[in-house]
């Protein structure tokens, strides 16, 4: 039976009047000489936005089907793409289901992958492109890509970096390039106030010093944490650095990184500061120098920890983006961050940096629904087909295949699904807190849920925009510890049929639709259902990891 194996499309997103152009790969072990006809439906949630047939002949072996058509001119949206594989008598010799966007620019749905490996021997450049594109991943962070923290360029060609990698600006070039014929951004990483031992030797007086009067040492003492406040000769020096970067390569912007700690200094007459609101004005100085070179282009913060988040998540920065360590160690956590975030940075995209080891399956799988679901990204997915398992990029982890398939369907589904769970939609859990009930129908045992992710229950994240709610169901069942980074050594408890009771609502239901990434078919299902008196009644077939179920208001 003919197998639809693989399926590219040319762009990790699409812009307002860019035409999609997409390969579906088909393996058959025969030769089919009467015509199989591959149909392809476009939809915007529920809603059939086209439909259209190609027709061909199977070879033995790989065939690729090439399909072009133009989405609406509608940003930001996601849409599904269903593929059938029929028979001249028009059975179903295969299916499948994927997704694709169109966003004005990438922050709007931001899908931040990373790049750490920048050899002058690299082959796999088109290849890595690629295979981050099945992702959609829309912007890339090119980690330690530079000379030095204080000299991003140098004339030398390929380079040492200051731990002692060759690195060679000729293969960023083409990542680059590579990555934005994706429409991928490019941002390259900077770090804030690290300076080399020989670069603080030559300029003393530019550090921020401890209370006794000495600098601040970093990374085994190989960095010196340098005075980043406005005015300053370090400020001036890195806003120059910037200037160099976007004139002399293609970047897209700039990502800046700090440590998130010390979070206060002293100057060399004894007069102690704080580092919040000058890393605030050092993301405002960025954007200027990035906009005087590209129009469109791009500044992100590392809120490492969270902090100081109040400060720097209005900023001009683009996105808010959070590296997450103790002690934020809960699933709920990941949650209350993105909201927090998306409080404090007025509605901007939300990207979190948790780390966590690919062999932990189950905590990837988990983090990623409570991430998406709650609105957020991850950063997680780079280099060829791996992830980030620690705060030094060049540590990354490679993907197994199970783990694969699972996270293409994830982002498949975020993308797809991005108008009812995504940043341009609002938090509403609290409002539900309590008011759901879920009995397993077999038994009629009433499933424990709590409005945050404590062990052993089910967790229902909420969405709401105009006229719809999504409720997310995240299974924490049978887990031991509500713990995000611990390792999880088995699946939650997989649940059949369920009834699910909403309670004290006081709107009237149209339609409920019901969709989920853990299935291969990624199209929502209408549900039947009842509702009286404030109480909503429907019935579900299953829950793995996350279940999406989006209920329609009346107006």
């Amino acid at each position: 039976m003919p197998q639809i194996t693989t399926i590219e499309f040319d762009k990790s997103f699409y812009k307002p009047g860019q035409e999609v152009h997409l390969t579906v790969h088909v393996l058959s072990q025969i030769q089919i000489v009467s015509p199989v006809k591959l149909k392809v439906i476009i939809t915007h949630l529920t809603e059939i936005i086209e439909q259209f047939s190609t027709e061909f002949s199977l070879v033995d072996g790989e065939n690729p089907i090439s399909i072009t058509f133009m989405p609406p001119d509608v940003a930001p949206r996601g849409y599904g793409v269903e593929l059938r594989l029929e028979s001249a008598s028009e059975e179903v010799l295969d299916s499948t289901s994927t997704a694709f966007d169109v966003l004005a620019h990438w922050t709007q749905s931001p899908r931040y992958g990373f790049l750490s490996d920048f050899p002058p021997d690299r082959l796999d450049i088109e290849e890595t492109i690629t295979t981050l594109n099945r992702y959609h991943i829309n912007a890339l962070q090119f980690y330690d890509w530079m000379y030095r923290h204080e000299q991003s360029l140098t004339k030398e060609e390929p380079y040492i970096d200051l731990l002692n990698r060759q690195l060679s600006l000729t293969t960023v070039n083409r990542f680059i390039a590579s990555a934005q014929e994706r429409n991928m951004a490019a941002m390259p990483y900077t770090a804030v106030y690290g300076a080399s031992l020989d670069f603080y030797r030559q300029h003393p007086n530019w550090a921020m010093l401890k209370s006794n009067g000495e600098p601040f040492y970093f990374g085994e003492d190989y960095l010196v944490i340098m005075d980043i406040r406005p005015g300053s000769p370090w400020v001036e020096h890195m806003m120059s650095e910037f200037d160099q970067i976007l004139a002399q390569t293609a970047f897209d912007g700039i990502h800046l990184d700090q440590y998130g700690d010390p979070k206060e200094g002293f100057d060399s007459d004894g007069n102690k500061y704080s580092l919040a609101d000058p890393l605030a004005e050092f993301i405002n100085e960025t954007k200027v120098h990035v906009l005087a070179q590209r129009e469109d282009g791009a500044v992100v913060f590392n809120a490492v920890t969270n902090w100081p988040i109040e400060s720097v998540a209005p900023a001009e920065q683009d996105i808010v983006y959070i590296e997450v360590w103790p002690p934020y160690r809960w699933f709920d956590d990941l949650h209350n961050l993105i909201i927090q975030a998306q409080k404090l940075g007025h509605g901007k995209a939300v990207v979190l940096a948790a780390y966590i080891d690919p062999q932990n399956v189950h905590n990837v799988r988990l983090a990623d629904a409570v991430i998406f679901a709650s609105g957020g990204g991850h950063i997680e997915l780079g280099e060829a087909n791996a992830i980030l398992a620690d705060a030094y990029f060049p540590k990354y982890g490679a993907v197994g295949e199970e783990l694969s398939i699972a996270l293409q369907r994830y982002y498949d589904f975020t993308v797809r699904y991005q108008d009812v769970i995504g940043p341009r939609t609002q938090e509403a859990t609290p409002e539900f807190s309590g008011n759901i009930e879920i009995k397993v129908l077999d038994t009629g045992e009433v499933i424990n849920t709590a409005a945050n992710a404590v062990k052993n229950k089910v967790w229902p994240i909420i969405r709401t925009g105009e006229n719809f709610s999504a409720i997310s169901l995240i299974n924490l069942l049978g887990l031991d510890a509500a713990d995000w980074k611990e390792p999880i050594t088995d699946a939650p408890s997989i649940l059949g049929a369920m009834e699910v009771r909403i309670e004290s609502l006081d709107r009237v239901a149209s339609q409920i639709w019901l969709a989920s990434p853990d299935s291969d078919d990624l199209s929502m299902r209408p549900l039947q259902f009842k509702q009286k008196k404030g109480s909503l009644v429907f019935s579900i077939p299953s829950l793995n990891y996350w279940d999406l179920i989006v209920i329609e208001w009346e107006e």
